[in-house]
């Protein structure tokens, strides 16, 4: 499945527990068609001790989302949004918002 989101950019959940939040994707996983996103997602592992300095106990880990549960979030319009591209004269590809127009940079 193809993906239009990059690492940097921020999105908007629009399913599931974390409904409403935005976060900065961490991590693009297109041939799972998963995404990690910053501060969202967080379960709770388990884990046991495993060497002598390492103390076992619950570890608080962000999981992967389906990309199909985020949504780019412009930083311009403050709105979930759809992404387009567009190819310039000089031969440059770039994204821009479908709502505001606006191009989107990451940085």
């Amino acid at each position: 499945m193809k993906c239009k989101l990059n690492k940097g950019d921020f999105v908007q959940v629009i399913k599931g527990k974390d409904k409403g939040k935005t976060g900065r994707v961490i991590q693009v996983l297109p041939e799972e068609s998963k995404i990690l996103v910053e501060g969202i997602n967080f379960v709770k592992r388990h884990s046991k001790p495993k060497a002598i300095d390492k103390q076992g106990g619950i570890v608080h880990m962000e999981k992967p989302l389906s990309i199909s549960n985020v949504m780019f979030f412009c930083g311009k319009c403050r709105k979930p949004s759809r992404i387009n591209s567009k190819v310039l004269n000089d031969g440059l590809k770039i994204r821009y918002c479908q709502k505001c127009n606006e191009n989107i940079e990451v940085k």
